[in-house]
């Protein structure tokens, strides 16, 4: 097996049937992370000369047309005019901590979003530089972008991401461009467990810590929810279960939000009631990204977790 590319090897047993005890802080069986995927102003736009509307994750009802599609521009501006500041209030009042998934773009479009993260704890994993697909890109246009987002964020947020977090999919080129960088700590191009795990990138060490399209508000773009009651209902089975399950094998756990849909007062108010039972719960720790990616280099630096 050629080692520089260990981390394009498919795993199919993972950890296994015996998982690690994460031993997460106060011994909690599960740890929750929210991320916040923040994108509006990074889309697919005929004003940043892409020629076509991006319609992806929105309420849909417009397109099928050629040209430039008003409605669908106005529906991502509504993430960042009100749906955030919904999201961010929710949080904020339960005094809950997120992770910006964030385009560097985007931040650059709502500094008064930036200025929140300056001036909160919220950190922040790069998203890229747009909400693009990066297999639309070459190696050096990606490896451009991954540059040009990290720099970025630096200067509006006044500190690096900490992780990387691609449209849907990275490419075979991702993970060792992220590494040849060097910033990130971890990247979530990964949907495959329910813990982080090691791989090794051009025999060097990398730490990944998977994400979820399946905990995650884009279920409403998708048609497979209607009501907020819909998202309470399906996250909190999944909280409930992993809880019973953490009594053995505790594990960690992303929910995934879009401003733009999840912000919508409907929607919003299935998003209260679940903050509203995780901040009553007591065995489970609501964390961001950093602090999981931080915990995990601490206690189970390269290889530790394999041999536990």
């Amino acid at each position: 097996m050629n080692n520089q590319h260990d981390h394009l090897e498919r795993n199919f047993t993972g950890y296994g049937r015996h998982p690690p005890d994460p031993r997460w802080p106060k011994d909690a069986r599960l740890a929750v992370n929210i991320v916040v995927n923040y994108e509006e102003g990074s889309e697919a736009s005929f004003p940043d000369g892409d020629g076509h509307s991006e319609s992806g994750l929105a309420e849909g009802g417009s397109g099928g047309f050629e040209g430039r599609d008003l409605a669908a521009e106005s529906m991502f501006e509504y993430g960042s005019r009100v749906g955030i500041w919904r999201v961010l209030r929710l949080l904020e009042e339960r005094g809950l901590p997120a992770t910006a998934f964030a385009c560097s773009q985007a931040l650059e479009r709502n500094p008064e979003f930036a200025q929140f993260i300056r001036d909160s704890d919220m950190d922040v994993c790069s998203h890229g530089r747009r909400w693009i697909r990066a297999q639309h890109l070459t190696e050096e246009q990606e490896a451009q972008e991954i540059r040009r987002a990290f720099d970025s964020i630096i200067q509006t947020t006044g500190r690096p991401p900490a992780g990387w977090y691609c449209r849907y999919a990275p490419t075979v080129h991702t993970r060792k461009l992220l590494v040849e960088h060097g910033g990130f700590i971890y990247d979530s191009d990964a949907y495959n467990d329910e813990l982080p795990y090691w791989t090794t990138v051009q025999q060097k060490p990398h730490l990944v810590i998977p994400y979820s399209l399946t905990n995650n508000d884009v279920k409403f773009a998708r048609g497979a929810m209607a009501t907020g009651d819909d998202f309470f209902a399906f996250i909190n089975d999944a909280v409930e279960m992993l809880c019973r399950e953490g009594a053995q094998t505790p594990k960690m756990m992303s929910i995934g939000l879009h401003v733009r849909l999840i912000g919508h007062p409907g929607r919003a108010a299935g998003l209260e009631r679940l903050l509203d039972s995780l901040v009553r719960r007591t065995d489970v720790w609501m964390c961001r990204r950093i602090d999981i990616a931080h915990h995990w280099l601490q206690t189970f630096p390269f290889g530790a977790a394999e041999r536990s």
